[in-house]
């Protein structure tokens, strides 16, 4: 299957060129092809912001929330029809921000879908303020002085919870970024991918340089599986690691533990809905 059944065919994509949201566009489009999902059984969710567009450029099923609000909704839907590929994917900003609180819950729940966060270290479409992301010292039209906040760190808090799967990668590395992704789609359970991408207007100093000096991947020897090892790794500041940093595959799925599954494995979203019955019984109950 090409990238191809993907595309929208001719038409403005609404980002200043150059941003690496292009390349986060393309190689998703591309891993998704050559993972086999086929655009009918994928739903892309995202919130609001530059990175939350990217649902607009496929041809596919997608849902746009409220601001840091992707992931309950990507919940739901997965709940609904686990046999749904389903992606939430937004900005640093709006899953760290705004859905902080969300994206702690869904570590915790462990529903199968795929989280993916576009970080730019500043908000892009609100024009350039510091995101929870953005490094001390950077400067910003409103943050005059200077940030002087410690940058959140979503790879040390999925770690430290548990989480299924984590990794980080690079917008500007097109193959790793696919095999990344391939891989955390095709993982069981929540997967976070935290990818690094230029802002080029709003961010001069976390540039596509920048990004390319201060990283560097893990290790062909790391072994994924070693939680101790990978908190360490979230952790360092010197240069920052890319890669598969940890992945616990859990026995079971939010979605496999929600009750109205345990005795009738069918879909809720094929079921037919006994409108008159199970209304009446409802008027009836004393409950």
């Amino acid at each position: 299957m090409e990238s191809q059944v993907f595309e929208m065919g001719d038409i403005d994509i609404a980002w200043c060129p150059g941003c690496g949201n292009f390349s986060i566009l393309k190689v998703l489009k591309q891993a998704l092809s050559e993972l086999g999902i086929k655009p009918e059984k994928l739903v892309l969710v995202s919130g609001i912001g530059q990175a939350a567009k990217i649902p607009h450029y496929f041809r596919t099923n997608f849902f746009n929330g409220l601001h840091g609000r992707a992931i309950p909704p990507a919940t739901a839907i997965k709940v609904v029809n686990p046999d749904l590929a389903v992606i939430a994917e937004s900005g640093d900003g709006d899953m760290y921000g705004e859905g902080g609180n969300h994206l702690i819950n869904a570590i915790r729940r462990n529903p199968d879908i795929t989280n993916i966060v576009h970080n730019n270290m500043v908000y892009g479409l609100t024009k350039g303020q510091a995101s929870p992301t953005s490094q001390i010292g950077f400067k910003t039209p409103v943050q005059v002085k200077g940030v002087f906040l410690e940058p959140f760190n979503p790879l040390a808090l999925a770690i430290s919870l548990d989480a299924s799967f984590v990794a980080r990668a690079f917008s500007g590395d097109i193959e790793q970024t696919k095999e990344i992704l391939e891989q955390a789609i095709s993982h069981k359970g929540f997967a976070l991918v935290d990818i690094f991408q230029p802002c080029v207007t709003f961010n001069k100093v976390n540039t596509h340089k920048w990004f390319k000096e201060n990283t560097y991947y893990l290790d062909k020897s790391y072994d994924p599986l070693n939680r101790v090892a990978a908190f360490q790794k979230a952790v360092e500041r010197e240069k920052l690691p890319l890669g598969i940093f940890y992945r616990n595959d859990k026995k079971s799925t939010f979605e496999e533990n929600v009750g109205v599954y345990r005795q009738n494995k069918e879909p809720l979203a094929l079921r037919k809905l006994e409108r008159k019955n199970k209304l009446s019984d409802l008027i009836k109950s004393k409950r």
